[in-house]
């Protein structure tokens, strides 16, 4: 297999996986030692803790996961009391369903998640939690020895980011990043884009066009009770602390709808990390930029105005990123939403056609009319043929299963958690020129800005105790 990024393979040689490039093959073998799992486990199976039941894990990332005969889920964790329950009902309602038994799997519940760590029994856990408690319980659980399959973003702060590429490394276990665009299923045609793109089929890259909807200005701002059911101290986490209202955390009556801290930049920054984890890291894939970043960032960006509600992360935007490679990124909200490479002989463009966001989530009604999700300048440029000397990218059959199967074969995921903070850190880099207003210079091996203190100071946030991954030992 051709592999044409040094530092791709400088981090795969150095990484705690060992091997020496990308694994490109979808079928490993079915015969694994019971020491890849826990002691406990029966029949071989991986034991999963769900950390965090909400709309994501109950729509996507547990049905995903519990397809595969692997996977035993047998633990679940949430800080809101009613939606723990739902958690074990939900998990104990599948698996009868699908053996026929009751009493297939007594799911045990926990109000923190860290108990749920300290169970020897755990081999692995998903984290589907909002964006602030992503990083940290990733990296408590790298430290306790559990494989992690977690939700993007990666990370609140760049340097939030770092810390947790490194503890995984550091401790080798099987980590990845939520972003099933890599993966055949369901949407096979942004591997093939980046194949296309990185075997010159459009001649040499010049730019890359990415579309993002912005987040509306709304949300009710007025102060609450907390409810009896929610640990609302430990939700806030690492981030100040402030008021409770229901329009800044969760719905209370469903698992559905987006939760209201998804538009709040204290919790995260709005869809430029939503979606743009999923754009940016395809982006990123046909470049051949997995494991750097951008070298100059410029951006503008509209937040609402004091008084127009209490959501305040950003609107419409425009980003310009340029890479050493002299490739330029536009990231904005013009652009349809999706993926369009452009070089000397043509281009391609990619999106996951008219299932491009979920109905809840802003430029649904407009995704919805894109049917087209894989075209290009010239058709004859979609059916060319990969020849056998040429780029292959990494085979995965779907996120999910491609996690499963590294934890049982000790192979590397498709989105490992360096291409994870690489894809995160892009897009927090985008959301600071928006702030700032103003061009950024970027050193991607140093990961800071050059010669701009204002810019540097935004790489991290202070950390509310005895939440934050500063407070992570390991």
């Amino acid at each position: 297999m051709k592999e044409t990024n040094q530092n791709r393979r400088s981090f795969l040689k150095t990484s705690a996986t060992g091997t020496a490039g990308i694994i490109a093959a979808s079928v490993f073998p079915t015969i694994v030692p019971a020491s890849v799992f826990g002691k406990n486990a029966p029949s071989n199976k991986i034991n999963i803790g769900q950390i965090g039941f909400g709309r994501i894990s109950s729509g996507h990332d547990l049905p995903e996961t519990m397809k595969n005969e692997v996977a035993r889920v047998i633990a679940v964790a949430d800080l809101d009391k009613n939606r723990l329950a739902m958690g074990k009902k939900w998990i104990e309602k599948k698996y009868a369903d699908k053996t026929g038994q009751d009493n297939y799997v007594d799911v045990k519940t926990y109000d923190d998640y860290k108990e749920l760590l300290a169970r020897k029994d755990i081999d692995a856990v998903i984290i589907s939690t909002p964006d602030h408690w992503h990083a940290q319980p990733a990296m408590e659980a790298a430290v306790a020895g559990k494989h992690v399959y977690m939700q993007k973003p990666t990370s609140l702060t760049i340097q939030e980011g770092r810390m947790l590429s490194d503890m995984v490394q550091k401790k080798g276990i099987k980590f990845q990043l939520g972003s099933q665009q890599r993966s055949a299923d369901p949407w096979p045609q942004f591997k093939r884009t980046c194949e296309l793109v990185r075997n010159g089929r459009i001649g040499e890259l010049k730019k890359v066009y990415v579309g993002l909807p912005g987040d509306p200005a709304g949300g009710n701002p007025e102060k609450m009770p907390v409810p009896a059911n929610l640990n609302y101290d430990m939700w806030l986490g690492s981030t100040p602390e402030v008021y409770y209202t229901l329009d800044r955390v969760h719905p209370q009556d469903s698992l559905g709808g987006r939760g209201g801290w998804l538009r709040l930049e204290q919790f995260g920054a709005g869809m430029i990390t939503g979606w743009g984890s999923h754009h940016l890291d395809i982006a990123h894939w046909g470049m051949d930029t997995e494991l750097t970043g951008p070298v100059e960032i410029t951006g503008l960006g509209s937040f609402p105005l004091p008084g127009s509600g209490l959501w305040n992360v950003h609107g419409s935007f425009l980003v310009m990123s340029k890479y050493a490679n002299g490739v330029v990124m536009e990231i904005g909200g013009d652009n349809p939403n999706g993926v369009k490479f452009e070089g000397t002989d043509g281009w391609i463009f990619v999106s996951r056609g008219n299932v491009g966001v979920t109905a809840s989530d802003p430029g649904a009604a407009e995704a919805a009319k894109e049917n087209e999700s894989f075209k290009a300048s010239d058709k004859k440029i979609l059916g060319s043929v990969i020849g056998a000397n040429e780029v292959h990218l990494y085979e995965s059959p779907e996120q999910h299963r491609n996690w499963l199967e590294s934890i049982q074969n000790d192979k590397p995921t498709i989105s490992h958690v360096e291409i994870a903070h690489r894809s995160c850190s892009a897009c927090l880099l985008a959301h600071t020129a928006m702030k700032l207003g103003r061009k950024l210079q970027w050193d991607p091996e140093k990961e800071r800005f050059l010669n701009d203190a204002e810019a540097n100071s935004m790489l991290s946030r202070p950390q509310r105790a005895p939440y934050g991954t500063t407070y992570v030992k390991g």
